[in-house]
């Protein structure tokens, strides 16, 4: 009664295990899964064999699910007799109470037993499972010390180990530290070392510098002086150092002495070919670069060995300034006779022509300049000034020749070719092209360009004052207007005789031009331009119709421009222009006399044209500075102390001191002004165009001028409170004087307009030119007329308008439209 209170909490506490939806130990699906396994299997256990019969026969059908494997007894009591048989009791009988009990006692023992035997087994069978267990644990807890000993040993190897390798490679790092330190201990004595074995190569007796051990034991004594000079904190420094100088000193001296020698020798022989020793023919230059040129592959290795180590060390630039010179020395030697007697040979064969005197020896030495680099380069590879200095030296006999020549020529054309040969061919064209190698010639060219230039300059200002200054016209010089109608017809002839010929080459036109006037322009003329017109040339452009100063000036300007600096230039065109523009004045004024004054002044003006037009090419400036010396405060200050006041204030000792008044107030003053020669030439040309225009406009309305002027005095004296007037009551103003007045005015203009007319294309020959010229002069006639005929319809009727009949401004216009 005690356990099933016990047994129903328990089950009651079983169902909540699984009690839905809060189940309190709720099973995953394959704990489920497992649990209905169980069951299936628990559904289908065989009936116990020793369950009584009626137990048996009690049962149903439906809850018999499997087979029994047993025969079911026939009776109870075979039942009973096997059960006993199974219990081992088939012999004993139960006969008491005390026998059941014991019976029934071993018999529940015998079930309790049976019912318990599979769990023994399955427990037995744990335990020999949880032995098993044990026995590996034991094994793997035994492995684990094992291992954790083994450890411990792996480490305390491994200390020594990793201990036993630093401690190696520390001493292989000392065994390598040794080893470099004996290396570098070698190789610093090795330097040291090789003293014994230079010396004993440089004093050996069959040491030759073209050997081949010569220059590898030079670079080895270079890297040892090298090293030991860069190394001045070692013990023996200075002993090795002078030794090694010394064994560099021998080397340098064979060297030097192996050079000189072959150069000397070559000289020699040279020098014997020719006994004279003054060879001076083509085969004896050719034979001195033969020769030279042969034997530089004997000494140019030795010389760029030299010149490779000459920045390095003094020693060796010392040798080879020393080279340099013996080298030089000997071509000084061979050359110097044979230059000085071709140019005295030169000399002689154009003894009397400048020109091809200086071009041919400018180009010999041009030649001898060029050959003397060409050789220098087979002996060396560095450049050295001392060859220009040679080949200066040999420019300079060239020189000498040439300059007392060059400073007794008095021909201006000479001298500006000599400038042209020298600055152009010379300088700009060879030395230019090469100026390396014409350096040298470049000077001595140089020096005799300044020369001829210095001469041409002194030559000009003597031609200036000869032949332009001084120059005295002859009488065909200022036969004008006849020289310039003469060649007119000669030029119509010609024409005439050329249009009868067209097949024929126009000979008319190469005789018309000057051979001088190529290079220069057509004065005046802008239509110059135009090739058709060009056939009109006038008489007066022609060069060799100019004026003669005109031409020199022009010319001398045109030599000059090309040949001088530009401000010397600039003064010498200044007082040409100057002179020449004198000239053409004093020209003018004696071709008026002798001709009438409009010839003088055209004759001026159309010089001053081709002047200010021929002038206009040359790219400069014609303007000089003067400085003078201004002395009017000198003079002042002079006669403000030589005032007898003034005598009691020479020792005063203040700022009113006589003496210190004259030295402030008495400094002379430094003036400058500037003259323009170009101006000047325009100045002087708008002077003539204007007296032309003035006397040309006087000639024509003389007495119109002098009757206006006559009106305009008379109208002042009213006008200032004189009497009044009546123009047409004045005796000089009658109605007929002023008819005479006007037709010999109207008659004077159409004679001598046409003359006029004819006279300004004669001298000028272009029409722009003269329509320019001579608008003013029309632009006055017609002014005047206007003013004329403005007075007369004031002061006159329509009758005395009539008597006077002054001609109307269209028949003025029609008059003066020729002009046009």
């Amino acid at each position: 009664g005690a356990e099933c209170p016990a047994g129903r909490e328990s089950r009651d506490r079983l169902s909540l295990w699984d009690r839905r939806p809060h189940p309190a130990a709720p099973l995953s699906d394959r704990q489920t899964d497992s649990v209905l396994e169980l069951k299936a299997a628990a559904e289908n256990l065989p009936v116990p064999p020793e369950l009584p019969i009626e137990d048996l026969c009690s049962l149903t059908s439906q809850s018999l699910t499997v087979a029994l494997t047993a025969a079911v007894p026939e009776s109870t009591e075979d039942v009973l007799l096997k059960g006993f048989a199974m219990l081992g009791m088939e012999n004993e009988r139960i006969e008491t109470a005390q026998q059941f009990f014991s019976w029934f006692a071993q018999l529940q023992t015998q079930m309790d037993q049976d019912e318990g035997a599979k769990y023994r087994q399955m427990r037995d069978y744990l335990s020999g499972f949880q032995e098993q267990c044990d026995a590996i644990l034991n094994d793997v807890n035994s492995a684990l010390q094992h291992l954790e000993s083994l450890q411990k040993q792996y480490l305390f190897v491994s200390t020594k180990t990793g201990t036993l390798h630093e401690a190696c490679e520390q001493l292989l790092k000392e065994q390598s530290e040794l080893v470099d330190l004996a290396e570098n201990i070698q190789q610093k004595l090795s330097y040291f070392n090789e003293l014994e074995n230079i010396n004993t190569k440089l004093n050996s007796p069959t040491l030759s510098v073209n050997s081949e051990g010569f220059i590898p034991m030079l670079a080895k004594l270079d890297d040892c002086i090298a090293y030991i000079s860069s190394h001045p904190n070692f013990k023996d420094y200075p002993v090795y150092l002078t030794k090694f100088k010394q064994c560099l000193l021998k080397a340098m001296h064979l060297i030097k002495t192996y050079t000189v020698n072959t150069l000397q020798n070559l000289t020699s022989q040279l020098m014997k070919r020719d006994p004279s020793a003054v060879p001076n023919s083509d085969n004896a230059f050719t034979l001195f670069y033969v020769k030279f040129r042969a034997a530089a592959p004997k000494v140019r290795t030795l010389i760029e060995q030299v010149e490779q180590r000459s920045e390095k060390m003094p020693e060796y630039q010392q040798v080879l300034n020393e080279i340099h010179q013996c080298y030089l020395d000997q071509r000084e030697l061979l050359l110097g006779p044979s230059i000085s007697s071709t140019v005295t040979e030169l000399t002689s064969q154009n003894n009397r022509d400048h020109c091809a005197l200086v071009r041919s020896g400018c180009a010999f030495m041009v030649h001898v300049c060029q050959d003397e680099h060409q050789l220098y380069n087979e002996f060396f590879t560095k450049p050295t000034p001392k060859l220009d200095e040679l080949l200066e030296k040999l420019c300079l006999s060239l020189y000498d020749v040439l300059r007392p020549m060059i400073i007794h020529v008095i021909h201006l054309e000479t001298l500006s070719e000599l400038c042209g040969i020298l600055k152009n061919e010379m300088l700009e064209d060879h030395v230019q092209n090469n100026a390396e190698q014409l350096g040298a010639f470049a000077a001595g060219v140089k020096q005799m360009l300044e020369d001829v230039q210095e001469r041409l300059v002194y030559r000009t200002h003597i031609y200036i004052q000869t032949d332009i200054i001084g120059y005295k016209p002859a009488p065909g010089d200022l036969a004008y207007p006849d020289k310039l109608e003469m060649m007119e017809q000669i030029a119509q002839s010609l024409k005439e005789e050329q249009k009868k010929l067209p097949s024929e080459a126009s000979f008319s036109d190469v005789r018309l031009e000057d051979p001088d006037s190529c290079n220069l322009v057509n004065s005046g003329s802008v239509e110059s331009l135009n090739p058709r017109q060009q056939s009109t040339i006038s008489p007066a452009d022609l060069h060799g119709m100019w004026y003669p100063t005109v031409r020199r000036t022009l010319v001398c300007l045109s030599k000059l421009y090309r040949c001088i600096d530009r401000a010397v230039f600039q003064g010498l065109s200044q007082e040409a222009l100057s002179a020449c523009v004198h000239s053409l004045l004093g020209a003018a004024d004696s071709i008026s006399k002798n001709k009438t004054q409009v010839d003088g002044q055209l004759f001026l003006i159309k010089h001053l044209l081709i002047l200010r037009e021929q002038i206009a090419p040359f790219h400069t400036d014609f303007t000089i500075k003067e400085i003078s010396l201004d002395l009017k405060k000198t003079r002042d200050a002079a006669f403000k102390i030589l005032n007898p006041k003034t005598v009691s204030r020479f020792f005063r000792l203040n700022s009113n001191n006589a003496l210190i008044q004259f030295l402030l107030e008495g400094t002379p003053e430094i003036r400058e002004h500037y003259i323009d020669s170009k101006k000047d030439v325009d100045r002087h040309l708008k002077a003539a165009c204007e007296q032309f225009i003035q006397q040309q406009t006087k000639q024509f309305i003389e007495q119109l001028e002098e009757f206006m002027t006559k009106v305009a005095a008379l109208k002042a004296m009213a006008t200032q409170g004189g009497p009044k007037y009546s123009l047409s009551q004045q005796p000089w103003a009658q109605p007929a004087k002023i008819n005479d007045m006007v037709s010999s005015t109207y008659k004077t203009i159409k004679t001598k307009l046409q003359s006029t007319l004819r006279s300004m294309s004669l001298y000028l020959s272009n029409k722009d030119t003269e329509f320019i010229l001579f608008k003013p002069v029309r632009n006055n006639i017609q002014q005047m007329f206007q003013k004329l005929h403005a007075l007369l319809k004031e002061e006159f009727s329509n009758e005395d308008l009539q008597i006077i009949a002054c001609p109307s401004m269209e028949q003025v216009n029609l008059l003066l439209s020729i002009s046009k």
